[in-house]
């Protein structure tokens, strides 16, 4: 086995930086850490970089495993900005009109889009009394961004004054109340409830019982749109590991970290699964915060993050995610777009099973994604490429034996996708992968298989949620979707940057 090197303790006499973990958030951190000077490793156990944002290339197909859109552009313009590039160069964002198509079982339909005059026949055509509390949502939606994201949301919380300061804030905007229950207050209609309060099922969190901070997203996608990234997520995460490569930097990919070195109470660099020891003077972790505390840093004293807390910790749900291609399907099914929501008959109770009872329901909401209407490259010339999204329980709950409910659960899957939007669908299958929360379980080393890492629940955020420093240990920082800000692509963009804020400039 080969040692490490010993190096000095104090980070700022050194310029050697280890990033685990290639997701969205750890190629930004290295990017970010690449333009202070450090000399960046990158180490994941996947073959591409990306992480939740990687895609799988099959029969001509290009599935994007995660993420399917991009908001708040100006984040990556900051970051390519800070690297001394430009953004627009590298990545080619198209907007999307409409965002995306809710529909209802009985035939209601709400079509999200930018204009806010569209947006307000859209409410409406539902119900025309809440045109006024939509006004009134937008209004309080703005008010919780500009604070939530980006005031909170672009700095560290890992000070509990840091939280003292702004709780006199949290009460004014009544952040202990949820998501849903702030759009109950602005909506009569319940499918106008369900439309302003489902976004925080794109970061794991239960619209039921996250923070109504989170509302933040309507007048986010309002103010910058929602954009697709022509080549997807994992073509922006090529172009990004891309950069750390032109700045001196590494990817060693196909390679796993099993333990995170520590000694006199300092990270000293990573132990890979095949024992070989690499030092650094800083080592930030992209691995699941769960993950990172309680298995690579399972050697090292823990005084917050220890195994019993985070076995109170509640994640987020996880997913069951079917990837297929359809043959010659690219005329057909004309009035599906980009990106659809098809509504169970039940909101709240679905919510419930989901969250809180663990149980797997015989009723589902799907989110199905289209890219082929936006970028024909994703599938050969006359075919579709989809992917269609369902929220389970996670495995922490037990109970779902997924080697045997899988096959079960994709064919209602596939009833529902034919009843509802695309009739004829089962003739037309070319080609299929199956995600259940096992996958994300092995895949990403996700604990208990939760798509999202830890829920963004009031007491789950912010200060309460693992810093962006490590708590235990000097020389240790955290990014992604388990630290502060949260998940979601635009909060695993941001924790970079908080985190290029903590650690020091590398000595030249």
């Amino acid at each position: 086995m080969t040692r490490f090197d010993p190096i000095e303790s104090d980070t700022r006499t050194g310029n050697r930086a280890i990033v685990i973990g290639a997701g969205l958030g750890g190629l930004a951190s290295a990017m970010r850490l690449g333009a202070k000077g450090y000399k960046v490793t990158v180490i994941d156990k996947l073959d591409v970089p990306g992480g939740r944002g990687s895609a799988i290339w099959q029969d001509g197909h290009r599935f994007d495993l995660g993420p399917t859109i991009v908001t708040v552009p100006q984040l990556y313009r900051e970051l390519w900005a800070a690297c001394g590039r430009r953004f627009e160069d590298d990545v080619d964002l198209r907007a999307l009109t409409p965002f995306y198509e809710i529909r209802w079982p009985d035939g209601t339909t709400f079509t999200a889009q930018q204009d806010t005059d569209a947006m307000r026949a859209e409410v409406a055509k539902i119900e025309p009394r809440d045109v006024a509390g939509f006004d009134k949502f937008l209004r309080d939606s703005a008010k919780r961004y500009w604070f939530g994201f980006e005031d909170l949301g672009r700095r560290s919380m890992h000070k509990l004054w840091d939280l003292v300061q702004v709780l006199p804030t949290f009460g004014l905007l009544r952040a202990d109340r949820s998501v849903y229950a702030h759009a109950a207050k602005r909506f009569r209609n319940e499918k106008l409830r369900m439309a302003f309060s489902f976004h925080p099922l794109f970061i794991g969190g239960d619209p039921t019982h996250v923070t109504s901070m989170y509302i933040l997203v309507s007048y986010l996608e309002k103010e910058f749109g929602v954009h697709y990234a022509m080549d997807g997520l994992a073509g922006m995460a090529a172009r990004m590991a891309e950069i750390v490569e032109d700045q001196g930097g590494t990817l060693l990919m196909d390679t796993a970290v099993d333990e995170i070195v520590v000694d006199g109470g300092r990270a000293r660099g990573v132990r890979l699964k095949s024992g070989l020891e690499l030092g650094a003077d800083v080592v930030v972790s992209n691995a699941d915060a769960g993950h990172t505390y309680n298995h690579l840093m399972r050697n090292a004293p823990r005084k917050r993050w220890t195994p019993a807390r985070l076995k109170r910790t509640r994640y987020s749900m996880s997913l069951f995610v079917w990837y297929f291609g359809t043959k010659g399907t690219r005329d057909q099914w004309s009035d599906v777009g980009h990106h659809t929501i098809l509504n169970a008959p039940r909101y709240k109770g679905l919510l419930n099973d989901i969250f809180i009872k663990g149980k797997l329901a015989d009723d589902m909401s799907l989110y199905v994604h289209r890219p082929s209407v936006t970028d024909p490259s994703v599938a050969p010339e006359g075919d579709d490429t989809f992917y269609v999204l369902s929220p389970v329980p996670h495995l922490g709950h037990g109970g779902v034996d997924w080697s045997v409910e899988a096959d079960a659960y994709k064919a209602k899957m596939l009833k529902v996708l034919e009843d509802q939007l695309l009739p004829g669908l089962s003739d037309k299958i070319s080609t299929e992968i199956v995600f259940t929360p096992e996958t994300f379980r092995d895949r990403y080393l996700s604990p208990h298989g939760s798509g999202f890492s830890i829920e963004p629940r009031i007491l789950q955020s912010a200060w309460f949620r693992p810093h962006n420093v490590s708590e235990e240990v000097e020389g240790l920082y955290l990014t992604g979707a388990g630290t502060h800000p949260g998940a979601g692509v635009p909060g695993v963009i941001a924790s970079a940057d908080v985190l290029s804020q903590l650690v020091p400039d590398a000595v030249k």
